[in-house]
């Protein structure tokens, strides 16, 4: 064990140096870590640990998915698929008050003697509904199976474009986190303005584009069956829409804003089924306004010039630059597939986390020092080469945090306090065997062999046992216990490799430079 080849000690040595270069930008300012990022490669050492919300301030937004109106929306164009079967059928099936009524859509046959036919078309139009029949009453309704893989997959979905709209704004580090049922979790470290995230993630971001019926009055509040009155979001200008969709928003491959005639617009791109059913219908309706609707608003009503067959097109309006980028990121995020609202809005200024890095700081260095002069006063010249293996050790964990680019939490500062009082457990260890052997009469260089191979299986046992713990808590636990579980892990793997190969590297170098005739313990 005293025996070291001398690849190991250059490779030891290796791996000290990069640590003290990657732990080292986390001593520079902000300005001057800029400088290095913009400066230097991807590879240079430029990275810093970075701060979560509870250090580097920012905003934490809890929000709930409206479930139910995916439901209620899917009912709605039963409604409709209902309506077309029936009216498609051979030969025509009666029937009235076709509607929903408790998530179900109800409808009464006017000849009974057609529900074996009525229970054919309905279960060719969908094998997967519920349908009853009791004196003429028709009842469609979904599974309880089916409302819920809707209502997880509409979560799924949720999750999944919050993240994506989060991440276009250029926030680092956000945590995104399901909350039970129908909740999602946000919290955007060192967020500069949370009320455009707000309106970000408010915003369902439905694009349709849809006819204008030119013929229709929108001011006596009448509009013919399968039409609606819709209002522009520029002037409050009143338009009576289709309800029929002619191209949809999800055929958007991108949107990106720009300029035309120097105002700002957002320019977009269909794939090839959008570009087509987009070329269709503007061939179709030369001449006529062509509604883009956005959640229920008309952003603009164009007039149809001439066929638009590229499969891209703009949408202008009165935007400003900050409202182009917006909807430019909306619409390249996705819609989503249910409404959401902010149900609690929490702001954690930087002052405070200031105080927490302070105090984090202040804990750490005090719990170093208590440490450090323990050893020096236990072990003396030992415990003088435990405090520099101790040294690389703290090194190591912060490069590591670097490199991976890990979140530092103020439980993730407890975790790495709780690391320095721990990462002398296995010096301990080892030094207490060397004494024992040294006070069996053994030579210094045999003490010190056998010290670390006798110590060796209760430093891997008693550190495994934590390294497991900490692992369970990174997997079933969440948010700041995750964080305390990252540090600690890291701790403990670094806590093994200072105290083995550091603290071993020094001793042995002692060695073969003093050659001691007695351990100095």
């Amino acid at each position: 064990m005293v025996y070291l080849e001398r690849w190991k000690i250059v490779l030891i040595a290796a791996i000290c140096a990069i640590a003290l270069l990657y732990s080292a930008p986390n001593l520079l300012d902000k300005k001057q870590v800029v400088w290095l990022q913009t400066h230097t490669p991807s590879f240079f050492p430029n990275q810093t640990v970075n701060l979560g919300l509870d250090l580097r301030g920012g905003s934490h937004l809890l929000l709930e998915v409206e479930v139910d109106d995916v439901i209620e929306e899917r009912m709605q164009m039963m409604v409709d698929q209902v309506r077309t079967a029936l009216r498609a059928s051979k030969p025509r099936i009666g029937y009235t008050d076709l509607g929903l009524l408790d998530n179900a859509v109800h409808f009464k046959l006017m000849d009974a003697e057609q529900e074996k036919q009525v229970r054919s078309v309905l279960y060719n139009m969908d094998p997967s509904l519920e349908l009853s029949l009791s004196e003429g009453t028709v009842t469609l309704r979904m599974s309880e199976a089916m409302i819920a893989e809707r209502k997880k997959a509409a979560m799924d979905q949720s999750i999944e474009i919050v993240r994506r709209r989060v991440d276009e704004t250029g926030t680092r580090e956000p945590s995104i986190q399901r909350q039970g049922d129908n909740r999602i979790l946000v919290q955007l470290p060192g967020l500069d303005d949370p009320e455009r995230i707000k309106k970000l993630l408010g915003q369902t971001a439905k694009l349709t584009f849809r006819l204008v019926d030119e013929t229709a009055n929108p001011v006596d509040g009448r509009v013919p069956p399968g039409e609606e009155i819709l209002s522009s979001q520029d002037d409050g200008r009143r338009y009576v829409v289709q309800k029929r969709v002619m191209v949809s928003g999800d055929t958007l491959v991108d949107a990106q804003p720009s300029f035309q005639e120097g105002m700002p617009v957002v320019s977009f791109k269909f794939d090839s089924i959008g570009a087509r059913r987009f070329g269709a219908a503007t061939r179709a309706n030369v001449g006529h306004l062509f509604a883009i609707v956005l959640d229920d608003t008309v952003i603009s009503a164009p007039v149809i010039r001439e066929p638009i067959l590229g499969g891209s097109g703009v949408i202008s309006g009165n935007f400003t630059t900050q409202s182009a980028q917006d909807l430019a990121l909306l619409l390249r995020a996705g819609a989503l597939p249910a409404p959401i609202k902010v149900l609690e809005e929490r702001t954690v200024g930087p002052g405070l986390g200031a105080d927490s890095i302070h105090a984090g700081a202040v804990a750490c260095l005090l719990g170093l020092v208590l440490v450090v002069v323990f050893f020096i006063l236990a072990y003396g010249l030992f415990g003088v080469f435990a405090t520099v293996a101790l040294f690389f050790n703290v090194a190591l964990i912060f490069a590591v945090l670097s490199i991976l680019q890990a979140t530092l939490t103020l439980p993730g500062i407890a975790g790495i306090i709780l690391t320095i009082g721990t990462a002398v457990d296995a010096n301990v260890l080892v030094f207490e065997r060397i004494r024992e052997e040294s006070c069996a009469g053994r030579s210094v260089i045999s003490s010190i062999d056998l010290g670390y191979g006798n110590a060796l299986s209760a430093i891997i046992d008693a550190n495994m046992t934590t390294l497991i713990a900490a692992i369970l808590m990174f997997f079933c636990g969440s948010g700041p216990v995750k964080g305390f579980a990252v540090t600690l892990s890291i701790g403990i793997v670094t806590s093994i490799f200072s105290a083995l190969m550091i603290t071993r590297v020094i001793i042995v170098y002692w060695l073969r430079q003093t050659k001691p005739k007695a351990i100095p313990l």
